[in-house]
């Protein structure tokens, strides 16, 4: 008989969260069912027992994919069934690894997978912040070595009240919303957006949202008790010399030491320095001597690191030799590609930005067919980080998780500054190519977005900056550095590195990975305020270039132009078979969009230059306009009966020209009088109110003679 264990608790709103194992997957390593409302993931980790030889770091993948299934759908496309992962669930992956990975111990390199499977979808219950939990959970039931367990949360502010895993509708009406993940005594990661809030705000989210994550933790554990006898596995994946370690230490340390306190600008020189220092020393290395290449590149990374860490708590200067708080030179430039939209190019030290901006319409809209969402996305950011980048040979082969995660944080620190749908006619693509880096090239993806958006004419709130933060700890002496637009370098060895975005008044995104242990709140709003300086002066530099938007568009940019139309109206704007919407498309030039919104119809008309613009609306007003008693119209006689003719005097409304009201004198016959085709003016006498039709008059418009 099966026997499952299952574990509850209750959020701060009285929400439950339960966690079952033992009854699905078992022959996984560890596997759980995490259930909140009616969604449900299941979650796997394995293992491998051993791991390959030469590798020094923790192959880790995790993989998040929502079943079409668990929401009742079927896949759209030709294959009718899931495939590769989409952006979404990539950004999911992303949030879990970046909490797991940290937690695993640094010695074990055995190839690991978490497979996470979203089986029952809720729309009131967003999986993304459950995903981490059913992950840490899987692994505390497991016998892989951890270091967790670990959760992550989802944290929103609604007015002045912080709420802990919300529904869509309170996501929407929030100003601040974040993802953190945290051990029990830690904060880990943190990434989110939020609409100009001030540092004060983060941390308050911060310590609600970890408040939240220690139950979840204990449920984790209460859960690990009730499975009982869980050891974890023994493993040995290191072979260690220390007499090696020592050699290279005493011979090398204090040349790194004394490079990282030259403070080399350049970043290829400052390379090749460090590495005279590594073939020194292995040209000392005889031919016949057992020598572990292996060992010895681990051992020099790590003493490297250690001398650039130590030089910068002791000396406060940094690797290029700037002090913390200094940011690289900047310069940016707009207009630089004569045919795109708007373009911008942004230089920080060695990393630069070439972005695009596109302006397109309706019909450009992405289209989002997802297991729990299904819709169009009109402001897209695109980000590309090709190997000449950094001077390496790199194959091409789409973008990785890394592009797309870059990307989305750039994303969201500039959509809130993007004008409404209600003032935005246009679908907008921003494309990053990074063309240089040496750190943050997302930061300045923000920056150079900003600029282009500008370029373009786009009427964005307020400018967006950028920046990247570091901090190089030492536990025991109690010495810290904080560092401000940090290199390459300075990310791979900090202890922790974060990016804050924002306009002038407040933050727009943040993205930050914390390595250490103990990290205290003082620290961290120490760390805010000294980004929020960086940012406004990087702000200031690109003001120098442009400070709001361009007046105009571009003069090859597609115009466009909104109308409101009665709800009634949109047949005939379209016609029968599109007839009507396709003529006018011909006969201007421009493209015509008619859709249904509310009780409304809304005709948006884009067009490459403002005479097709004039002549496509004109059309459109002339077959929605409401015909008015007593005005003139030009008409074409559509066609000739006996007893008069039928006039179009307004596109697809025709009237009767009565034999009557042709001439004041008397007409005996139409023969010869008017001919089909002919261009008359008329007058709209009278509309009847039973049956709609209208009558209209030449002679009206004629002097009536004397006699």
């Amino acid at each position: 008989m099966i026997k499952p264990i299952n574990v509850s608790t209750k959020l701060p709103d009285g929400r439950e969260v339960s966690i079952e194992t033992g009854k699905l997957a078992k022959q996984a390593d560890g596997s759980v069912v995490l259930t909140m409302g009616k969604t449900m993931i299941l979650a796997s980790a394995v293992s491998k027992k051993d791991a390959m030889d030469n590798v020094d770091f923790l192959p880790l993948s995790v993989d998040y994919q929502e079943k079409f299934a668990s929401a009742g759908k079927i896949p759209g496309g030709f294959l009718k069934r899931e495939g590769r992962l989409s952006d979404h669930e990539v950004l999911i992956c992303r949030l879990v690894d970046r909490v797991l990975r940290p937690l695993f111990p640094s010695d074990y390199h055995a190839d690991t997978q978490i497979l996470l499977y979203l089986i029952s979808a809720d729309k009131d219950v967003l999986p993304d912040a459950l995903a981490a939990l059913a992950a840490s959970a899987a692994l505390s039931v497991s016998d892989i070595p951890f270091n967790g367990p670990i959760a992550e949360v989802r944290v929103v502010k609604c007015g002045k009240e912080f709420i802990v895993n919300p529904t869509p509708e309170q996501i929407k009406k929030s100003s601040l919303n974040l993802m953190v993940g945290a051990s029990y005594e830690n904060i880990c990661m943190v990434e989110g957006e939020s609409k100009e809030v001030s540092e004060e705000d983060i941390i308050e989210a911060l310590k609600v949202a970890h408040d939240a994550i220690k139950g979840l933790c204990q449920l984790q554990n209460e859960l690990a008790k009730k499975v009982g006898n869980i050891e974890k596995r023994e493993y040995s994946h290191e072979n260690s010399d220390e007499d090696l370690l020592k050699d290279i230490k005493e011979k090398t340390y204090d040349k790194l030491y004394k490079i990282a306190e030259e403070g080399i600008s350049n970043k290829k020189k400052r390379g090749e320095k460090f590495k005279e220092v590594r073939e020194e020393y292995l040209s000392n290395i005889k031919e016949d001597e057992e020598f572990d290449e292996f060992l010895f590149g681990k051992y020099f990374h790590d003493i490297e690191k250690e001398a650039i860490r130590n030089s910068v708590l002791d000396k406060k200067i940094r690797l290029d030799g700037r002090k913390l708080n200094e940011i690289r030179p900047i310069w940016s430039e707009i207009d630089y590609l004569p045919n795109a939209h708007g373009s911008s190019v942004f230089t920080r030290g060695e990393t630069q930005s070439l972005t695009t901006v596109t302006l397109g319409t309706k019909l450009d809209e992405q289209m989002i067919d997802g297991a729990m969402y299904n819709g169009y996305n009109k402001f897209i950011l695109h980000y590309n980080f090709p190997g000449f980048s950094t001077g390496e040979v790199r194959p091409n082969r789409g973008a990785g998780r890394r592009e797309i995660g870059h990307g989305n944080l750039a994303l969201r620190a500039l959509k809130n500054m993007i004008p409404s749908d209600e003032d935005n006619p246009y679908t907008i693509r921003i494309v990053s190519d990074i063309l240089e880096s040496n750190g943050s090239s997302s930061m300045a993806t923000v920056c150079a977005g900003s600029l282009a958006l500008m370029d373009a004419g786009v009427e964005i709130k307020k400018p967006v900056s950028g920046i990247a933060m570091g901090m190089i700890s030492d536990s025991k002496s109690g010495k810290y550095a904080i560092l401000s637009d940090i290199l390459g370098d300075e990310d791979h060895l900090g202890d922790m590195d974060f990016k804050v975005t924002g306009t002038a008044d407040g933050i727009t995104a943040c993205q930050m990975d914390i390595k250490i242990d103990g990290l205290s709140f003082d620290v961290l709003k120490e760390a805010l305020n000294q980004a929020k300086e960086g940012r406004l002066h990087i702000l200031s530099e690109m003001n120098k270039t442009i400070d709001k938007p361009n007046k105009d568009l571009k003069s090859h940019a597609p115009r466009s132009y909104q109308m409101s139309i009665a709800k009634d109206m949109i047949g005939a704007v379209i016609g029968p078979g599109g007839k009507i919407i396709q003529e006018i498309q011909k006969e201007s030039g421009a493209t015509v969009l008619v859709e249904e919104v509310e009780e409304n119809g809304i005709v948006s008309v884009f067009a490459s230059n403002q005479d097709e613009m004039d002549n496509a609306v004109e059309r459109v007003k002339a077959i929605v306009a409401v015909p008015e008693v007593g005005e003139t119209y030009v008409g074409k006689v559509k066609s000739i009966k006996d007893f008069g003719a039928f006039i179009e005097f307004m596109p697809g409304k025709d009237g009767l020209l009565h034999i009557s009201e042709i001439k004041w004198e008397r007409v005996e016959s139409m023969d010869g009088v008017l001919e089909e085709g002919e261009e008359i003016k008329v007058k709209l006498i009278e509309v009847d109110r039973r049956t709609g039709k209208f009558r209209l008059s030449r002679k009206a418009l004629i002097p009536k003679p004397e006699k």
